[in-house]
């Protein structure tokens, strides 16, 4: 795919990002047909061919077995001519920037190690899929989570190079892959580093609980689940940000429902903390209130609002019940923890099974101020 080709895609990808939805949103109060699953649309195609693109040109110069894509708790950015790279695990705190490039590795190192360490707060400023810099614009999302050689915390490009000639001199390591050298160097993050990126948002996540009356550790346990605090996560079926909101889906109920606008956000929107996090929340609120606002219990409201977050409410019904209207009757008629087991061991999709344990056990720890 040429460059011009991939802007064209790009293109399209944005255009579909703005669009208005093609269905309604359901009303489970209502008789509905029975629930079906549909084929990806094309947004999805589009994250898809983009990921494809980014795939191809990245295994050009790191090869089949080393090449590593960005996902949910992970992020990934490709630079100069795809041979250089940062790749950030959050979940584990590290942060590993390496190169392919044969013709001055070190300086190719230097540069790339000073952008991740400014990269900027707000993700919508970066572009994942090409091997653009990374605009340094604003405060470094970083800031706090790593520090130099002497402890200091990194806002300052005069602090990053120099800290980049540290690890450089004295943690630059080497090693043999299909395509030839490897350099690289691994960065630790503090470890309170899911803490201070937990408080970067502390006050967004206040507003939006108390906007939308979501619970503030629930709004916390979902961001921790879907990205473990990552603002440029993005995945495959085209969910953004912290909170991994898909535009026509999440997006677009929010955009109707509660913003009384047309059409549904874009990805630039979705990448902002506060848009997505404030989206997030109001479709919680959405799902609480709304698709789900027949299941009687508050608990069994609760277990189902979560699991309806990641599978979709069609896939809380299904798992009662192929018929909506039965399907409520049926869940109405179980206990929360009849609910919960349903739930998490009858649900069609194996992976909204776990979405809701794991929810709910760091919202547990949230609340009790574990994490």
């Amino acid at each position: 795919m040429t460059r011009k080709a991939l802007v064209l895609l790009s293109a399209v990808l944005l255009s579909a990002c703005s669009s208005a939805p093609e269905t309604p949103p359901c009303d489970c109060s209502t008789p509905q047909p029975p629930i079906t699953t549909t084929s990806p649309d094309k947004d999805q195609k589009a994250i898809a061919a983009l990921f494809a693109y980014l795939a191809k040109e990245a295994k050009k110069e790191w090869g089949e077995d080393e090449y590593v894509e960005s996902g949910k708790h992970r992020y990934v950015k490709y630079l100069d001519g795809y041979a250089t790279r940062a790749h950030i695990d959050f979940d584990a705190g590290k942060i590993y920037v390496s190169t392919i490039s044969q013709h001055q590795p070190k300086e190719k190192l230097q540069k790339a190690i000073v952008q991740t360490l400014l990269m900027p707060a707000d993700a919508k400023y970066d572009d994942l899929f090409s091997d653009k810099n990374i605009a340094l614009k604003g405060k470094p999302f970083f800031l706090g989570q790593v520090v130099d050689q002497d402890g200091k915390a990194i806002e300052w490009e005069w602090r990053a190079n120099r800290f980049a000639d540290h690890l450089i001199d004295n943690k630059l390591q080497s090693k043999s892959i299909k395509k030839g050298t490897a350099y690289y160097v691994q960065i630790d993050m503090v470890k309170d580093h899911l803490e201070q990126r937990e408080y970067q948002y502390a006050h967004i996540v206040r507003d939006a609980a108390k906007r939308y009356n979501i619970p503030e550790d629930l709004i916390y346990a979902v961001i921790k689940t879907e990205s473990s605090f990552n603002p440029y996560a993005v995945s495959h079926a085209g969910a953004y940000g912290l909170m991994q909101v898909i535009p026509k889906t999440a997006g677009a109920d929010v955009f109707n429902l509660v913003k009384k606008k047309p059409g549904i956000p874009t990805k630039e929107y979705l990448f902002d903390p506060a848009n997505n996090i404030d989206t997030g929340a109001a479709y919680l609120h959405i799902l609480k209130t709304r698709y789900l606002r027949d299941v009687t219990n508050p608990s069994s409201r609760h277990f189902s609002m979560i699991s309806a977050y990641n599978g979709g409410t069609g896939g809380v019904l299904a798992t009662f019940h192929t018929d909506r209207k039965r399907a409520m009757m049926e869940l109405n008629r179980k206990s929360p923890k009849q609910v919960y087991d349903a739930l998490t061991t009858q649900h069609p999709k194996g992976e909204a099974r776990r979405y809701l344990q794991k929810v709910l056990y760091f919202q547990k720890d949230f609340k009790e101020g574990k994490i």
